[in-house]
């Protein structure tokens, strides 16, 4: 990350607790400093490759607007790294309640940055249950959202409800690192370069040859389903195999094992829908609660009930509706974000 001159430095250092970053009279848009923040943290605590630096130079140098909200962030960086971690913990599990309120949000991270939150980074804990990964992220989805994105390369990348990604595609490689939640990968031809594609996670990595697989993160490991190709499978304590079209695999830092089918597709969703073959109940309203905020709970008298249709992901509402009604269920809404699944009194 470039650090201005004491010029710069001198010309835009401001008391955030005082001004505000975003204030109209810093004649800086809000959204300008907003996006500013979100290249701070991805430049200051990821290893940035060539395509996350070039998107970042290209948008800084888009509109003045964006050089001096560069600036005014900048500014309030400093190298001592000294800040309390209780303070930066609190900042992150906030994270996501800054987009209710924007203005006190964005002065927490500015102070963040202002304090050396690097340091209490470290709390590797609190990394992994936290949703701010998206912070650090190049592309990234909330709760409920889908979305899909061709590469430089021609690779085809669909992120799932929830998750986040960064891209590092350098000279010898190709590096996709999954932050969080579920990614769908079909890898380009990269022509002329033919450069190895990987995927990272907590768990371990994943070179993909000539494929189309997805990747889930979950509670102390992560499942590779391979739709199409072969994928080698690198386990952190240096382990490893290699997984076929067809085969499913659970895997942590110290093992992988077959993983048990389901009846969910597991690559469905890239479609908006669940397909389910004979799955249990419990299974498909888990998964269905992926897309929502909340709770969705099923009656354990009815957890193993065998299930079989196609099930929308944009409307749970609608899909929990058209379970009662082909399964003889009864769908009972106790508040906003709990909802349970119990059998049907008729």
């Amino acid at each position: 990350m470039r650090r201005g001159t004491s010029h710069e430095r001198a010309c835009t250092s401001v008391n955030p607790a005082a001004s505000g970053p975003g204030r109209a009279d810093s004649g800086i848009p809000e959204s300008a400093i907003d996006a500013a923040i979100r290249w701070a943290v991805k430049l200051h605590f990821n290893a940035p490759g060539e395509e996350t630096r070039r998107a970042f130079e290209a948008w800084r140098q888009a509109a003045p607007a964006h050089a001096a909200a560069w600036l005014r962030v900048q500014s309030l960086s400093t190298d001592g790294g000294h800040g309390p971690a209780a303070l930066v913990a609190d900042t992150l599990r906030r994270a996501d309640a800054a987009a209710a309120a924007r203005a006190s949000g964005r002065r927490r991270v500015l102070a963040w940055l202002a304090v050396g939150g690097a340091s209490a980074l470290a709390g590797k804990a609190t990394y992994d249950r936290a949703p701010w990964q998206r912070l650090f992220a190049d592309y990234s989805t909330g709760i409920g959202d889908q979305r899909a994105w061709t590469l430089d390369d021609g690779t085809s990348v669909a992120l799932n409800t929830d998750s986040a990604i960064s891209a590092e595609f350098e000279r010898d490689r190709r590096q996709l690192i999954l932050r969080r939640g579920e990614i769908l990968v079909t890898t380009g031809q990269d022509s002329p370069a033919h450069r190895p594609f990987w995927v990272r996670t907590p768990y371990g990595s994943l070179q993909a040859f000539g494929t189309r697989f997805d990747v889930r993160l979950a509670h102390g490991g992560a499942r590779l389903s391979v739709q199409e190709g072969a994928v080698r499978l690198h386990l952190a304590n240096g382990d490893g195999l290699l997984a076929q079209a067809g085969q499913r695999w659970w895997f942590d830092r110290a093992r992988a094992l077959p993983a048990m089918a389901t009846g969910l597709r597991e690559d469905s969703w890239a479609q908006g829908v669940i397909v389910a073959e004979d799955a249990r109940l419990d299974d498909l309203l888990a998964e269905l609660a992926r897309y929502r905020a909340g709770r969705i709970a099923c009656d354990p008298r009815i957890a193993a009930t065998r299930v079989s249709g196609i099930y929308q992901v944009r409307d749970t509402d609608e899909a929990l509706r058209f379970l009662a009604r082909t399964h003889a269920l009864r769908v009972v809404s106790r508040t906003r974000f709990w909802v349970s699944v119990e059998p049907s009194t008729a």
